[in-house]
């Protein structure tokens, strides 16, 4: 299989990765964090819910350009620095998709890149 892999001009990478690798059916994401948007100028250090915010608009920007939307995500990751930052989290997640939910795996973790509090990353089957 030879790797597609895409990015886009609004969101920045904070390492050797693309924004998105096409599998054939599947596309997988790059996790998003709030700090990877180009244009933000605003500090958010504890605001979960806009982090939340703007890295679903960060993988929403990427997902357009490649075609596909929100219906058709069928697993998110996301990533807390904190389980304390949940509910936080929640009230902006169930915003982003209607029933029936894509799968959903979320994990505290001891550190995100950029000094980040939430990181979210999904896989998306393609419509044909």
């Amino acid at each position: 299989m030879t790797r597609k892999a895409y990015n886009t001009n609004t969101v920045s990478s904070s390492g050797p990765y693309s924004h998105v690798t096409d599998a054939g059916e599947l596309l997988f994401f790059s996790g998003q964090t709030a700090k990877n948007r180009i244009d933000l100028k605003e500090d958010l250090k504890g605001d979960i819910a806009r982090q939340t915010e703007v890295a679903f608009n960060n993988l929403f920007d990427v997902m357009k350009d490649q075609g596909v939307t929100e219906a058709d995500v069928v697993k998110v990751n996301v990533y807390l620095t904190t389980m304390k930052n949940f509910e936080a989290m929640n009230e902006v997640y169930q915003t982003k998709f209607s029933e029936p939910f894509p799968s959903r795996t979320c994990v505290a973790v001891y550190e995100l890149p950029l000094g980040a509090e939430v990181e979210i990353e999904i896989i998306v089957k393609k419509n044909k």
